[in-house]
């Protein structure tokens, strides 16, 4: 018997969501649980408390996330759409991890690494600012993965670790305690993602400041776009068009057959760098204008929001419990 795929996957609430989160991240895991209704998405909230100190901001984020998603085409009739934090046996499971992983695992750990290499490089005591939710966030990791038994877990290559880890960690427990209570897990890693630039050509990311908003008003869209870096060249050919910063926006969200056609117009002289920037806003218009304002309609009304994530996870607690159940008979616990 061929044992059925439950994909999870996980986003944390840090940021307002933009083109590289939509291109990047969104877009594949919507299309690759096409068809497939075990699927958990959750908003690790609990995840984002090692860098967010702001209840308030917290909060906000948890609903933009959530809301991106949904306005996306995330339905959540179709998959399991659910806040970690609602979630109580993950935190009980981890408890119980925290006491069978090794802490030179914990050690090994790139998030952690880069944290002490940076504090070796500014002369700083090794652990200065860094706090036990970043040095276990493995161990929570493999927790929100181990207890609703997924063996399919997208990541991008950066992610790879934390699914090994969360894999060695249910190895672990099940030889420790002869059981087979917790799933193993596997990383899927998507092959043909490519980064959208930013605006500045650099990659599309919030800490460059580089982004072009992915829901908001035409506004938003327009102060962005306007900003996309071009050059003065007047002789481009189609393959150095093709390398510039805005035409690496621009293929993503026009279709093969328009990308071409502004190829030509712009090798031709037929329009400047001004006519393909209002170009790309028609497109950004076309493509992402319903979905902006389901968005806006979702924010609001933030109490929709939550009453559809604490459905989502009143569906799912008696899987939590059944895992966590049979975790706490191997250890002993019950």
């Amino acid at each position: 018997m061929t044992q059925k795929n439950v994909l999870l996957t996980g986003i944390k609430p840090t940021g307002q969501p933009h083109l590289g989160n939509y291109f990047g991240a969104i877009e594949p895991a919507l299309k690759r649980a096409d068809g497939n209704r075990d699927n958990f998405f959750f908003i690790a909230n609990y995840h984002a408390l090692n860098t967010i100190d702001s209840a308030e901001e917290l909060k906000k984020l948890t609903h933009i996330i959530a809301a991106t998603w949904i306005a996306s085409g995330l339905d959540p009739s179709k998959c399991h759409f659910y806040k970690q934090s609602d979630i109580p046996q993950i935190f009980e499971l981890e408890t119980i991890l925290n006491a069978t992983v090794p802490k030179g695992w914990m050690n090994k750990a790139h998030a952690y690494k880069a944290a002490v290499d940076k504090n070796r490089a500014d002369k700083k005591d090794i652990d200065s600012d860094v706090n036990m939710g970043l040095y276990n966030y493995p161990i929570l990791m493999a927790s929100d993965i181990l207890i609703f038994n997924a063996n399919k877990i997208p990541v991008g290559k950066d992610q790879i670790q934390h699914v090994e880890i969360a894999r060695d960690i249910a190895m672990r427990f099940n030889s420790k305690y002869s059981t087979t209570s917790l799933t193993l897990p596997e990383y899927i890693v998507e092959k043909d993602i490519q980064e959208i630039p930013g605006i500045d050509g650099r990659k599309m990311s919030k800490s460059y400041g580089n982004v072009i908003p992915l829901y908001g008003t035409e506004e938003d869209w327009f102060n962005s776009i306007r900003r996309i870096v071009t050059d003065s060249e007047a002789n481009h050919t189609i393959e150095t068009f093709k390398a510039t910063t805005f035409y690496g926006i621009y293929h993503h969200i026009a279709t093969e057959e328009e990308s071409q056609k502004l190829c030509e117009s712009m090798v031709g002289h037929n329009i400047g760098w001004k006519e393909a920037k209002e170009d790309l806003m028609e497109k950004m218009i076309k493509r992402f204008k319903e979905p902006s304002s389901v968005y806006l309609d979702l924010l609001h009304d933030t109490n929709h929001i939550d009453s559809i994530l604490d459905e989502g996870a009143k569906k799912i607690l008696p899987i939590a419990k059944e895992t966590l159940g049979k975790v706490k008979k191997s250890v002993g616990v019950i």
